[in-house]
């Protein structure tokens, strides 16, 4: 690189900062979330303006059961390269997210630019903030118009991450907060503490109202409620007009009313309160008319024409006291009930004996608060999960893979395809990075990275999935392992063209992952193609067009539908070529790839 391009380079960086300053500076307000994003951005984010991550397959650590199960991927590598390489391979595809994040407590588990984050650092809520907006804002992007996000966190960043999914999701698509019992109030971690934390909470925001919210189904047929009779005492009671209505009037000691045993035959009675004052028209009948009569302490009001139990009538009654604010009224069982009925769920579970004995889970010891699989299968259980058999779920914390064994024992249950991407660095923890260091082993050290998240701890996991353990039965599945690897680039904003041609050579494995066509069945030094049982995935990466023609009616020839990528400078190039072959589809390659490059920084 001359003195020129270097001055260039440095340049662009300069402008680059001060776009993002100013960008900062206009979106500030009077109310909302404001911290120090430019006082130390996180170096992996800068880092990609100049590198280009994509994905490499570590084959031997492949899981293939074979048949006709889905495949799932496990993507090692920092999770913002992953969303950024996902944000081309998945965007707008995955169901539900959920993730786990570092809750940037006292302890050594938050990593920012290679150093661990404790309370004496004075910006270390800005740091964590800068980390977790970087990658929220590209896994929203991975959310299809009907997806949701779960995010667990304590109390330590829980009001600064509202604020910051306020400003990402919009306020508008915050669904809730749960609280989650993790502990018993006796069964004190740390002495020292003021007070002693027993809940975490769990937030929820949709992609798009387009979301909708899942519902406990109960059964409905019951008649334990139905134990009321009315016995009317008069045969000719009085009458009164309300609302074009012949209301027969019963005052205490003209009716009787009898509880006994339930019956399908026998009323329900319900207190005339809240919601029900409008939400039926019983309800709006006794605010509109009787509401006012209730100085007639207990009169029986006999209403023509009402519900739709096939009685005929509705019985209302007064309040019994004058102590006693509202009214009440009888149905008998509705004549469309429904088998089951929809109910919402509450914002607070109680999973304490599950966070109690959590650690047996896997068979992998994990200290950075693994989650237990009951209550993950709870998360997906709200996020409609279980209505949806094919679903894509990612998580891009995945500690030990939790997540990723809760999907695949909700699998087995309903015998459903659902797939999950999980992500995770090879993070060493605090301890044994100290001890590791202290022998000469270093990052990047065969021993050193033996000792990692992702390699000791997740992988394992999902070996032991696989094989059985303890009281766990063998599940089979698929999976395919990834790592993220970084090609460089002068700057996102022009990559030359010697730098498209080796991200053109050097892209098919992730090209493979967004068609989801994984058995490679070519590759030369003109072409690749991958395939699956429905379809071919093809990439022609030369710039010399010389075998084109030749490559693409071999294609032709296929039964099956072919995606084909084909190296071009600029975009659409080849668009409408080809279309003789009714069975090949083009696309462009690599000027997508590096427009979503482009975005993935301007949302950081």
């Amino acid at each position: 690189m001359n003195e020129l391009e270097k001055e260039n380079k440095e340049l662009l960086t300069t402008i680059e900062k001060l776009q993002r300053q100013v960008k900062a500076l206009k979106s500030r307000k009077t109310y909302g979330l404001v911290w120090e994003e430019e006082k130390e951005p996180e170096q992996v984010v800068l880092d990609c303006q100049h590198k280009i991550p994509i994905l490499k397959e570590v084959k031997i650590k492949d899981i293939d059961s074979r048949g006709i199960l889905p495949t799932n991927f496990m993507i090692e590598g920092d999770n913002y390269h992953s969303l950024s390489v996902l944000n081309y391979t998945h965007k707008g595809k995955i169901d539900l997210i959920y993730i786990d994040p570092p809750y940037n407590t006292e302890s050594k588990e938050f990593v920012y630019n290679d150093k661990y984050i404790d309370k004496e650092d004075t910006y270390r809520h800005s740091k964590w903030l800068n980390f977790m907006k970087a990658r929220l804002s590209l896994a929203r992007e991975l959310l299809n118009a009907t997806g949701a996000i779960f995010i667990s966190i304590n109390e330590n960043e829980f009001c600064q991450l509202k604020l910051l999914c306020d400003a990402i999701f919009g306020p508008s698509n915050y669904m809730s907060t749960f609280t989650i019992k993790v502990r018993h109030e006796e069964r004190i971690l740390k002495g020292d503490k003021d007070f002693h934390e027993v809940v975490e909470y769990l937030l929820m925001y949709r992609k798009t109202q387009e979301y909708i919210t899942t519902k406990r189904i109960r059964d409905n047929t019951s008649n334990q409620e139905y134990v009321y009779e009315i016995q009317e005492l008069i045969k000719k009671p009085k009458h009164i007009e309300l609302g074009s209505k012949k209301v027969f009037v019963f005052k205490p000691g003209q009716y009787k009313i009898i509880k006994g045993a339930p019956d399908e035959k026998k009323l329900k009675k319900i207190n005339i309160r809240g919601s029900i004052k409008e939400g039926n028209s019983s309800g709006r009948f006794y605010m509109a008319h009787l509401e006012k009569k209730r100085k007639d302490i207990a009169y029986l009001y006999k209403v023509p024409n009402m519900g739709g139990d096939g009685l005929g009538y509705r019985y209302f009654l007064a309040p019994t006291s004058e102590k006693k604010s509202n009214g009440d009224y009888f149905q008998g069982v509705p004549q469309d009930r429904s088998d089951v009925k929809e109910i919402p769920y509450p914002n607070y579970f109680d999973f304490e004996e599950d966070f109690n004995n959590v650690g047996y889970e896997g068979e992998v010891d994990f200290r950075n608060g693994k989650k237990p699989i009951n209550f993950i299968m709870k998360v997906f259980e709200m996020g409609g999960l279980i209505n949806n058999k094919n679903a894509q779920i990612v998580d891009f914390f995945a500690g030990s893979g939790s997540t990723a064994e809760a999907l695949l024992r909700l699998n087995a249950v309903d015998e459903g395809k659902r797939r999950f991407i999980i992500c995770t660095n090879n993070e060493v923890e605090y301890k044994s990075d100290q001890e590791l260091k202290k022998q000469g082993y270093k990052p990047g050290d065969k021993e050193y990275e033996a000792e990692g998240i992702a390699q000791k701890k997740c992988y394992p996991r999902l070996k032991n999935i696989i094989n059985g353990y303890g009281d766990y039965k063998p599940l089979s599945f698929n999976l395919k392992y990834f790592k993220t690897v970084s090609l460089d680039i002068d700057h996102i904003s022009h990559v030359s063209d010697e730098q498209k041609i080796n991200l053109t050579h050097r892209a098919g494995e992730m090209i493979a992952l967004r068609e989801d066509t994984f058995e490679e069945v070519e590759k030369n030094e003109y072409w690749q193609v991958f395939k699956n049982r429905m379809k071919y995935t093809a990439i022609y990466f030369k710039e010399d067009k010389l075998k084109l023609n030749e490559f693409t009616k071999k294609l032709g020839n296929l039964k099956e539908p072919v995606v084909l990528y084909i190296f071009s400078w600029g975009k659409n190039e080849y668009k409408n070529e080809f279309t003789e072959y009714k069975n090949i589809k083009v696309e462009d390659i690599p000027e997508p790839i590096i427009d979503v490059y482009k975005e993935v920084n301007r949302l950081s």
